[in-house]
């Protein structure tokens, strides 16, 4: 079974402290720390998990400068075969669609019989990228996957819904899916197979590389554009109650009877 994973780089900002730069419309990167995106990380193990009982070859697909090849090579670490990093400079500040028509248009030129990505990126909190690359590549897809079986060229998905829902599709392969965080333990990688994904080589492929025009990508094939980051505005804080029981809860009606609650 060949299978293609789409990987993005993304800083990590939860327990840092996050600042708008001076264009207004991104974040002060330079303390900032990376990793794979976490619903990646989880379509990875997928697709090992896949390989493993099918056979075959997984792909780990990424856009980004040359740094997100540590990422790559994490991801060769944890059971990835090949890597490609697409990047040319005409890429950066591509929206969802411009950097799911740049997939794929890498995808394409590949043999695979699925496609997985993370159901959502951390950093900007979009769901759109794995859904636009299925539609730019005309094959069925399923979101928010928790459950894969594949049996004779047919695939069998459980897809999680809100209010604790499961909808169950099946489809035809080739297809992509979105997988969703906790559909399986993603592996920690050896120091063996860190030290080989060193050695392996990255194809990097441009803008040319890819036979695009210039006017596909970037701003320029943007569809939609960061205006402005703001902070979230400070709210309320909470009212502090001190003094006797009695004080505090003749307090408290007094702010229910404020509110409307009585």
């Amino acid at each position: 079974m060949e299978i293609v994973v789409c990987m993005k780089r993304v800083p990590e900002t939860g327990d840092a402290e996050i600042a708008v730069d001076s264009t207004g419309r991104d974040i002060v990167r330079d303390r900032l720390t990376y990793d794979i995106n976490e619903s990646d990380n989880y379509a990875l193990e997928e697709a090992v998990l896949l390989k493993e009982k099918f056979g075959g070859t997984v792909t780990l697909v990424s856009m980004g400068p040359p740094e997100t090849d540590e990422t790559l090579r994490m991801g060769l670490a944890k059971g990835g075969d090949v890597a490609v990093r697409l990047w040319d400079h005409r890429f950066a500040r591509s929206d969802g669609h411009a950097t799911a028509f740049v997939l794929a248009k890498a995808i394409r030129e590949m043999e695979f019989d699925l496609v997985l990505t993370g159901c959502i990126a951390t950093d900007d909190g979009r769901t759109q990228v794995g859904v636009t690359i299925a539609a730019l590549l005309g094959i069925p897809h399923a979101t928010y996957v928790m459950k894969v079986d594949i049996e004779d060229g047919i695939a069998t998905v459980q897809s999680e819904l809100e209010g604790g829902l499961i909808a169950v599709n099946r489809m035809k392969t080739p297809a992509l899916f979105t997988i969703q965080t906790g559909i399986n333990e993603p592996r920690y990688p050896s120091l063996i197979s860190i030290k080989k994904a060193t050695a392996k080589e990255i194809r990097t492929l441009t803008l040319d590389d890819l036979g695009l025009e210039a006017s596909s990508a970037g701003e320029e094939g943007s569809k939609t554009k960061i205006v402005k980051l703001t902070p979230p505005p400070v709210g309320k804080r909470a009212e502090i109650l001190e003094g006797a029981p009695e004080v505090v809860s003749a307090r408290l009606t007094e702010i229910f009877k404020e509110k409307g609650m009585i």
